[in-house]
């Protein structure tokens, strides 16, 4: 481990795509510390950890705690991660963008342009969300019992002006589209997809401020270590899990030569999807609690908080949804029939053709299935501990299924990764295969 760690400095690209992933992260860090002009952040601190809004704290981890800062990160990348989704809806919905997709990387560089354009739309929608809870006045309890009005504005208890509402939105639009251009620089520079590591950044950096605000005594501290422990196994277990297809390539006589013949494998991951239907889904549900709180429908907001009955669901709903959808867009069987037919592979007891997309696709719902239960039950998870072992809200949603799901999804897509060019290099990897433990043996 050690020597494949001193091997990662080796490389000269490597180690500079690691420079350029690391300086961004930090830069993506010092925005998260820049506040809003105009706002005393350690009031609206003051207020986020008093709050009992388990949205509004699972939107904050997201975003890297930039909520409860007031500060330039402050949406985080879930307008565009919520444009994505829109898109990739799109394309299933309007041929035009179908057929656009189908271009190759021009066409998918042509659809990734307007998804930049559409998140600014929805930063200024958000925006002004946003800041209705920097605006006003919020009665909190004091020590002694009397309560205090707490005000957000470092100017008193003027309201602010037009110009400077226009300000904050415009200042958290650009914090937003400057993220988006990280993590953009962090897939194509660095290492890693940078949309995935800027996210699971914000959900490390706050575990720590979780864990010490968190008062829990030993029987519940070592039971939720146990917990914690089982959750990642069961996590990497599944993430790595494969269904491995039987491929056989057809003998091909050239003169004296037999060419082909091998039986080769098709790996197809149980949870294919990996961490995006669960950020998707997320992403969409901070929606509905907003919209009711604004139109004044307090009733249905309230049932669409953070651990609700009708947010489970619709949550649940949601992530089934969206694994299914992620790979009918990443797993066409019919393309890859007709593409084993072309190089003379077949799949043993199975015609080429119709036939081998017919079994790929069963293949694939069935496994999309298992995973997406697996994700759901994920989902719904910090919500069963909470109300069982009777947990502070906080400390379920930092150490909750969903986070670990996308902290151990994301660290295990950089492992594999590094080790990818640790082996082109021929260097050992982090994971050392039993062939060569074998030759070595011998």
């Amino acid at each position: 481990m050690f020597n494949a760690v001193a091997n990662l400095f080796r490389i000269p690209e490597l180690r500079k795509r690691l420079f350029i992933t690391v300086a961004l992260l930090i830069v993506y860090r010092v925005g998260w510390n820049i506040p809003l002009p105009g706002i005393d952040p350690k009031k609206i601190a003051q207020f986020a950890t008093s709050t009992d809004n388990p949205l509004l704290r699972f939107l904050d981890l997201i975003g890297g705690g930039g909520l409860q800062r007031a500060a330039l990160f402050s949406l985080g990348i879930m307008p565009y991660i919520s444009a994505s989704i829109i898109f990739s809806l799109l394309v299933k919905v309007i041929p035009s963008l179908e057929k656009l997709s189908k271009e190759g990387s021009a066409g998918q560089r042509k659809i990734n342009q307007w998804t930049r354009y559409a998140t600014i739309p929805i930063c200024i929608v958000q925006g002004a969300f946003t800041i209705r809870q920097f605006t006003g006045q919020i009665s909190l309890p004091d020590p002694d019992g009397t309560g205090q009005i707490l005000t957000f504005l470092t100017f008193g208890d003027a309201g602010p002006t037009f110009w400077l509402k226009l300000g904050w939105i415009t200042a958290l639009t650009t914090g937003t589209v400057f993220m988006m251009w990280i993590g953009e620089q962090i897939t194509e520079h660095g290492v890693g997809n940078g949309i995935s590591l800027i996210i699971m950044a914000g959900i490390v950096a706050r575990l720590p401020v979780s864990i010490i605000g968190s008062d829990l005594g030993a029987a519940k501290g070592f039971l939720l270590i146990g917990l914690f422990l089982l959750i990642v196994l069961g996590v990497v277990f599944i993430t790595k899990g494969q269904r491995k297809i039987p491929v056989q390539y057809a003998k091909l006589t050239r003169g004296r030569r037999v060419y082909g013949g091998q039986r080769h494998y098709m790996p197809i991951r149980v949870n294919m999807a990996g961490v995006m239907p669960v950020i998707f889904a997320s992403a969409l549900l901070s929606f509905p609690q907003l919209l009711f709180e604004a139109v004044g429908f307090h009733a249905l907001a309230s049932a669409f908080q953070y651990g609700q009955y009708l947010w489970s669901v619709f949550y649940i709903v949601l992530t089934f949804f969206f694994a299914f959808f992620w790979v009918a867009l990443m797993f066409n069987p019919v393309e890859m029939s007709k593409n084993m037919k072309e190089h003379g592979s077949f799949i043993p007891g199975i015609r080429p053709g119709r036939p081998t997309a017919e079994h790929l696709e069963r293949i694939m719902n069935r496994i999309t299935l298992a995973g997406a239960a697996f994700l759901g039950a994920i989902a719904v998870l910090p919500v069963i501990i909470a109300s069982t072992l009777n947990l502070p809200p906080l400390l379920t949603v930092y150490l909750g299924g969903t986070t670990i799901l996308i902290v151990v999804s994301v660290a295990l897509d950089l492992v594999d990764k590094l080790n990818s060019y640790l082996v082109m290099r021929n260097y050992e990897g982090f994971l050392r295969s039993g062939a060569g433990r074998r030759g070595e043996e011998e």
